[in-house]
């Protein structure tokens, strides 16, 4: 198989040591979000409002939501579907799936879900904040920092 290759399509997979509520709760409130995502997130009536260093305000329709299973919102032009499962152990597999009708910023949306993910996490499994929170060293200025 090869890497990413459906197009428009990105895919992946991150495994946490935490319990699946743990890994939805940090997906889908204000508060879980601020510890890896954006600096700050609002969520009312169905959108989240991503507060994101060097970024307009962005305000995000969620799309889906079922506690514990599935996260599906769109963000910047992108149908994102976080799905949960529990393994053995009270662990969570989470599976990313971003749809882009952008195939050419593909390759920096497949590197930006990295990101996200593995700071997702350290905050999640290790209580870690990877990002530096400094608008002088961030994502355009080729800073790995979301």
């Amino acid at each position: 198989m090869a890497f990413q290759e459906k197009k428009n399509t990105i895919e992946w997979k991150v495994h946490f040591n935490s319990t699946i509520k743990k890994v939805y709760e940090f997906l889908t409130t204000d508060k879980g979000r601020a510890k890896f995502w954006a600096e700050e997130t609002n969520e009312k009536d169905g959108f989240v409002e991503f507060i994101i260093l060097n970024y307009p305000k962005y305000k995000a329709r969620i799309i889906e939501q079922k506690p514990d299973k599935c996260f599906r919102l769109e963000y910047f032009g992108t149908d994102v579907t976080f799905k949960l499962t529990e393994t053995e152990n009270q662990e969570t597999d989470l599976y990313l799936k971003a749809i882009t009708p952008n195939e050419h910023i593909k390759m920096e949306m497949t590197a930006g879900w990295v990101s996200v993910l593995m700071a997702m996490k350290a905050a999640v499994d290790f209580g870690i904040d990877l990002r530096n929170h400094n608008p002088e060293r961030v994502w355009e200025n080729g800073y790995l920092d979301n």
